[in-house]
């Protein structure tokens, strides 16, 4: 059995918008979510940089005795999937009624971990930590609060790949469903955006250090880039078997046709160019395309020297003397990490449905390993009706997608 999969819903809440309008609308314009955290500047940060994320309010939505159990990352997760549901017309009726399957990235817990161990060491007693706090600091956190709310029956996964865990949870969404194993899967990725879950990353000096220019900070293939900015919220996309959803009447707005996927199999954070190559290379031989078919790429480009410099390679590799528009989007939303994968197969489909590119923002000069690929600085109104999103993760995980517009 080999069933179509198609994309019959969204749902996004991040530093651009909380609403796939807001974001649209951000994406056109060049917004930037970067800003100035004088509380991360106190705490001893090197880099006081992040992004401005709202926080949900559910009280409306979840009552008290749910709430307790989701941590910050599993309730912008419940925003963005409210939102998606009601994008692909999908009622809790239907939830009731149907196997709907779920699947969702995130790769760590740190500060509900970090929270309820502070109570336990400062009290002396396991009681401090507080009913609430194992759910909330498993790393599958988010898909057993989903499962729970929306009272899903399907596959229940957490996909911990590191930055390209939104992007995993697609491709296994995709299989199961392109298989015959499920009608609908819910896929998405979640980040924490408080600034416990990046210290250690700070620490390394994997942050830009302009902190005197945020706007400016993030600048995937861009000469001077000196590090990424963190970010954070969460990303849904409903998938669903084309014969399902065209049976409900639901809307279709992209179809799925491959994914790729490769391990380094060298070092645990330096990128090579030979992994996310073979990855872009899969994702288009399972599609059964061209790769001048692709109308565009989303890089994972995260404004790091190694990594952009090697991604830039892998896709000259690839595509050849064909030079296929690129930007990342890191520029505007800063490196959304365990969400990044889902965040910006929202963010492409969002240019593709409304014809348009957004800029690589604070994209000035290439270098020697960037000036290989045709990187797009500033805003187009372009029609492209299919495209490839990459996303890259720590000890060499590599997942790339190609997705076509219906």
């Amino acid at each position: 059995m080999s069933n179509r999969v198609v994309i019959t819903g969204m749902g996004i809440w991040s530093c651009l918008g909380t609403t796939l309008d807001e974001v649209r609308d951000a994406l056109y314009q060049g917004k930037c979510g970067v800003i100035f955290s004088q509380e991360r500047k106190d705490a001893g940060f090197l880099s006081a940089l992040c992004t401005d994320v709202p926080k949900p309010n559910l009280k409306p939505y979840v009552d008290r005795n749910m709430r307790k159990f989701m941590p910050e990352e599993a309730q912008y997760a419940y925003m963005a999937t409210r939102q998606a549901l009601e994008n692909a017309k999908m009622d809790q009726d239907y939830l009731d009624a149907h196997e709907v399957g779920l699947i969702y990235g995130n790769d760590s817990v740190a500060e509900a971990t970090m929270d309820a161990l502070d109570k336990f060491r400062n009290l002396g007693n396991t009681l401090a930590c507080g009913s609430g706090a194992i759910f909330q600091s498993m790393n599958s956190t988010v898909t057993m609060n989903l499962a729970c709310l929306f009272h899903l029956k399907g596959i229940n996964l957490t996909a911990s790949a590191a930055c390209a865990s939104g992007s995993q949870s697609i491709g296994l969404g995709y299989l199961l469903i392109k298989d015959g194993l499920q009608d609908t899967v819910i896929c998405g990725g979640a980040q924490e955006n408080n600034m416990y879950c990046v210290a250690s990353f700070d620490g390394i000096n994997a942050f830009s250090k302009r902190n005197d220019d945020p706007k400016h900070a993030s600048r995937p293939f861009d000469r001077d880039r000196d590090g990424l900015v963190p970010g954070g919220g969460a990303a849904t996309v409903i998938l669903e078997s084309y014969e399902s959803a065209v049976k409900r009447g639901a809307p279709i707005l992209g179809e799925v046709l491959g994914w790729g996927f490769s391990g380094n199999g060298a070092h645990i954070s330096t990128p090579n160019v030979e992994g996310p190559a073979r990855s872009l290379q899969l994702a288009i031989e399972h599609a059964g395309v061209d790769p001048r078919e692709i109308g565009y790429v989303n890089a994972h480009a995260t404004s790091t020297r190694a990594g952009d410099g090697r991604e830039a390679e892998a896709i000259a590799r690839v595509f050849g003397d064909y030079k296929v528009p690129v930007t990342s989007t890191k520029g505007q939303t800063g490196h959304e990490m365990w969400m990044a994968g889902a965040s910006e197969m929202v963010y492409t489909m969002l240019m593709m449905k409304n014809g348009f590119i957004a800029g690589n923002l604070n994209f000035e000069n290439a270098d020697e390993h960037t000036n290989c690929i045709n990187i797009i600085p500033e805003t187009v109104e372009t029609k492209f009706n299919m495209f490839l999103s990459n996303s890259f993760g720590f000890g060499g995980t590599n997942s790339s997608l190609v997705v076509k517009d219906l």
